[in-house]
């Protein structure tokens, strides 16, 4: 029954007033992530590794995409997804670490940074980002696998985008307990280069990131050749 003073609804559970911003896409749309990005654990550490293609469609949009970045001292995010979305969470969290580490005089944990990326996608601000998070802090290497509805896993290994399976075939088989970075820095070469030779959405060389106690290092390779 009606009350007095209040619209009814079809929707119990939707506002009072006015509705809840939607992406302008379909479902189609929404999924789509194409890229390359890779993340494994090490006993020194982290490396990450991307491919450098942005697409838009069928469109080569960029050969020298920066689908990595570093968002804490001993700490770095990949890009899977929305570009202008991502690059906006990219500030966003950058901001957030350096007032967090300024009020408190200390770094973030890699939990606590995990979970700030976590509420930031739930809030729905950041659509379309599938990121890989990694990082050092003082309980060691994490990996934290992040979906665009801000889910949290935490894992050995990980792969985000169109070409993740083509990669996760590499790592399955290649990933083991114990890899120094530098075997890392191989297998995640050969994971990007598994899903260059079979995802069009990915390619263009490779960006490759080692994260240690002593910080992130990121560097970009025009040929995945050169790590193998």
């Amino acid at each position: 029954m009606e009350q007095p003073g209040r619209q009814a609804t079809d929707d119990i559970y939707g506002p009072e007033l006015g509705s809840l911003p939607s992406p302008d896409m379909d479902d189609a749309e929404i999924t789509k992530t194409g890229t390359t990005t890779v993340g494994i654990t090490t006993t020194d550490g982290v490396v990450l590794a991307t491919d450098r293609r942005a697409s838009a469609g069928n469109l080569v949009a960029s050969k020298r995409a920066k689908k990595i970045a570093e968002i804490h001292p001993r700490g770095a995010l990949t890009i899977s997804g929305a570009v202008s979305a991502a690059q906006a969470l990219i500030s966003n969290l950058q901001a957030e670490v350096d007032l967090y580490e300024a009020r408190r005089g200390e770094e973030m944990s890699m939990q606590a940074l995990s979970t700030l990326t976590s509420n930031f996608l739930r809030s729905g601000a950041f659509y379309i980002v599938q990121p890989i998070l990694g990082g050092v802090d003082d309980e060691g290497a994490h990996i934290y696998s992040i979906d665009p509805a801000g889910s949290v896993m935490e894992e050995e290994y990980d792969a985000t985008g169109s070409g993740s399976p083509f990669a996760y075939g590499v790592l399955e088989q290649q990933y083991e307990d114990g890899l120094s970075n530098d075997e890392a820095r191989t297998v995640a070469a050969r994971a990007v280069k598994s899903a260059v030779e079979r995802d069009t959405a990915s390619g263009n060389g490779i960006i490759i990131s080692e994260i240690t106690e002593d910080g992130v290092e990121i560097e970009e390779h025009d040929d995945i050749e050169q790590l193998l």
